[in-house]
């Protein structure tokens, strides 16, 4: 009985915005305190629910949040309806008509792993994330495409963390990673959000009047002012050419004897020093003496730790 009202929780959950634990608890008759202790279970077992309490609280999931694929098949899907259709048939109650309205948008949603726009194909994942970047990029589409404010956890490249309520105007995609700019009304300006960063997104259920911006005025530079950026000279061996490639640009190589040279400009961070470690030596600095002492100095901690 337990894991049955469980179920109808998370089920209800899914296809209402905002519930009360007390309209749970009505419903099933089961105490409030029953309830929280249900959805204290629903989160171990990975379900984003947000409780939140007082006067204008409640229980919410997710919009990018769904259920595994394969949680029905298309013939549970077909037969589930075919059952609902029979049912409305012989019993007039809106209840059923719902449920199966509900039923047969989410098996048309039901999408694979990658966000499909025209003749594009975008998974920006990583290698087994298991569709949730798929996830946020559909809800973060559907956002721009409907001028639909969204809730976003996110959380900053300092690590801070924040809830605030943002309009996504544009997406960006730059160096194989993909950002939404958008107003953000806790800062009252625009401002540009990696997706990666987003922890999780619902929509709030109001949409916004979306604002005419020119390509000059998003800041393409996002995180990075002119102070944090480095000019470098990247010695690269032709086995890694075609990676370095796709990091700095086919314009940005050219051929030098045996091997091949990069002048960029690069951000001064430590993802940097990191990067060119992942080539194994087949990239080495040329310039400047600060960065190539970087690399060297983390060469040799790894060198260190592994002894």
């Amino acid at each position: 009985m337990k894991y049955q009202i469980m179920l109808k929780i998370l089920m209800q959950l899914l296809s209402k915005k905002k519930i009360t634990a007390k309209e749970i608890a009505e419903r099933y008759e089961i105490s409030v305190r029953s309830v929280y202790r249900y959805v204290e279970e629903l989160i171990v077992c990975g379900v984003p629910v947000d409780v939140a309490r007082g006067r204008y609280g409640g229980l919410t999931v997710a919009d990018t949040f769904r259920l595994p694929t394969g949680y029905f098949t298309r013939d549970e899907y077909a037969a589930a309806i075919n059952a609902l259709d029979a049912m409305a048939s012989q019993v007039h109650d809106e209840n059923i008509i719902t449920a199966r309205e509900k039923l047969e948008s989410r098996q048309k949603n039901e999408r694979t792993g990658s966000s499909v726009s025209g003749n594009i194909i975008v998974d920006g994942g990583t290698w087994g994330d298991t569709k949730k970047f798929s996830d946020k990029m559909l809800v973060v589409e559907q956002a721009v495409n409907e001028a639909k404010s969204l809730m976003v956890d996110y959380i900053s490249r300092e690590g801070e963390h924040s809830r605030r309520v943002i309009d996504p105007h544009v997406l960006i995609f730059k160096q194989n990673v993909w950002y939404v700019y958008a107003f953000c009304h806790t800062k009252q300006d625009f401002r540009t959000f990696k997706i990666g960063r987003i922890k999780q997104a619902s929509f709030t259920g109001r949409t916004f009047e979306k604002r005419e911006i020119s390509r000059k005025e998003i800041p393409l530079d996002f995180y990075y002012s002119t102070d944090k950026l480095i000019a470098v000279t990247l010695e690269i061996e032709k086995a890694s050419l075609a990676d370095a490639e796709e990091w700095l640009g086919i314009d940005n190589i050219e051929p030098r004897g045996k091997s091949f040279v990069a002048d960029v400009t690069l951000p001064d961070d430590s993802q940097l020093v990191g990067k060119i470690l992942s080539y194994g030596g087949a990239v080495k600095v040329l310039s400047p003496k600060s960065l190539k002492e970087k690399v060297l100095a983390a060469a040799q901690k790894i060198i260190e730790q592994s002894l």
